[in-house]
């Protein structure tokens, strides 16, 4: 799910507005009430800013970065390395965006609609042709810029279309990424972790970590506000997260709130267990409220 859907103009117009909201809500991305800390003090574990193209340097505050590493040089990623960074690179496995420039050469491969992403189609993650891309082209791009790993998305294809040819071509795209040596994050995923690890796979033949959205907090899609998460749906991907979590990937949360005593309950729980977070005040932004 996390993606930024926006044409090259209204993108550009999305980033100075976040840039102006984060030098109001302050730099390092505290929200509005918190003019007592110093931010030029603070630095952040993780970030996530997949609709970021340009200017990595005004993510110096965060040690771990998620960005589309499509959008910058191997020489600025470097740079940014240099300074103590790491970086992981976005890659959508599972579906594909039409403003991307390889859409026409795979859009015969549709699934069907992507619900609420009108830009984006499910991809059929079977196809020999869209699994050697994957592996053997977009990957190796973005190797080739020098990234530290994958910020793997939309394997949650295997939710939609839970079949056998489905769990066995995520599987061989999750297994390709995973040799390169890299590390690899899932962005949720957890009906084709669970599968995979269910038919005697070892999670840690696929992925280093997992990023679960909206483990304490929701999106309200038919209002565009956010909310908290239903008792039901923190339970469950709780348990996933700490399933795999203490058999020692890495569990990143990302969070839509503006609501501090929420963003307080997430912190207490990710520093209780370890975890790292991010919280975002804008799904289209993502650069807002941090740990």
């Amino acid at each position: 799910m996390y993606k930024i859907k926006l044409n090259s103009f209204l993108k550009f117009l999305m980033l100075i507005l976040c840039i102006i909201g984060c030098f109001l809500f302050g730099a390092c991305g505290r929200m509005a009430g918190t003019d007592d800390v110093d931010i030029a003090s603070e630095s952040f574990e993780y970030g996530a800013f997949q609709g970021l193209t340009e200017d990595l340097e005004q993510l110096d505050s965060y040690k771990t970065v998620v960005i589309d590493a499509q959008y910058f040089s191997s020489d600025e990623i470097k740079r940014f390395r240099d300074a103590g960074h790491k970086v992981f690179s976005y890659i959508n496995v599972g579906s594909l965006e039409d403003f991307r420039p390889y859409y026409n050469a795979y859009e015969d491969l549709a699934l069907g609609s992507y619900e609420h992403w009108d830009e984006e189609v499910w991809i059929n993650v079977a196809d020999d042709r869209w699994q050697s891309f994957i592996l053997n082209d977009l990957a190796k791009e973005l190797l080739d810029k020098g990234i530290d790993g994958f910020f793997v998305d939309n394997c949650d294809v295997y939710y939609v279309y839970p079949e056998d040819d489905v769990l066995n071509g995520l599987s061989v795209i999750m297994k390709g990424l995973a040799s390169s040596g890299k590390e690899v994050i899932i962005n949720g995923g957890n009906c084709f972790l669970d599968a995979y690890c269910n038919a005697g796979g070892r999670w840690n033949e696929v992925i280093t970590g997992i990023n679960q959205e909206s483990v304490f907090s929701t999106i309200l899609w038919d209002s565009n506000e956010f909310g908290a998460s239903s008792e039901e749906d923190r339970e469950y991907f709780i348990d996933y997260v700490k399933r795999y979590g203490d058999q020692g990937a890495d569990i990143y949360l990302l969070e839509y709130t503006t609501d501090e005593a929420l963003i307080k309950e997430i912190d207490r729980f990710c520093a209780e267990h370890g975890y790292k977070y991010y919280v975002s005040d804008d799904i289209e932004c993502d650069m807002s409220e941090n740990d």
